[in-house]
């Protein structure tokens, strides 16, 4: 769900097993800081196809590097919640970010409702129509270009 809103290229070729993330510093960092949280608390957890970083009573807690794209990360978090929903859990959504980027939010709190449902659905068929094309979507030319693990397929 981020990718599709940081980047539909970046989605495509994830999505259809283009996964050039291990060679990334950034990407090796991110998962470095989620290490690091997740040992200190031990708080992550796996439910299907997706890993969350610490779920608490009242809280489902995402922990990111940064915050340079808020709005995919808040989608996410909104799917993590609906995934949550329809397994009987209830709770409220919470993004931390861990360094501070370029806004002065470094923790925003999210409650899932009817509209961001319906929202999610829309956007989980346009994802599924995205995946199902065939061609790759063109280059963002976005600033972040030059920090993602794709960087290389995409200009070089």
């Amino acid at each position: 769900m981020n990718y599709y809103f940081h980047c539909k290229r970046q989605y495509y070729l994830f999505g259809n097993r283009l996964n050039l993330e291990d060679n990334s510093e950034e990407v090796k960092i991110g998962k470095a800081i989620h290490e690091e949280r997740s040992n200190q608390n031990n708080t992550e957890l796996a439910i299907e196809n997706i890993r969350l970083d610490k779920l608490t009573a009242e809280y489902l807690t995402e922990i990111k590097k940064s915050d340079a794209d808020v709005e995919a990360s808040r989608w996410q978090l909104i799917y993590y919640l609906k995934v949550l929903k329809e397994k009987g859990v209830i709770r409220k959504g919470k993004l931390e970010f861990v360094e501070k980027n370029k806004k002065n939010k470094k923790t925003m709190i999210v409650e899932l409702n009817e509209q961001l449902e319906e929202e999610l659905e829309k956007n989980i068929e346009k994802i599924e129509n995205l995946l199902s094309e065939n061609t790759v979507p063109p280059v963002s030319n976005k600033p972040g270009c030059k920090k993602c693990a794709y960087y290389e397929y995409c200009y070089i």
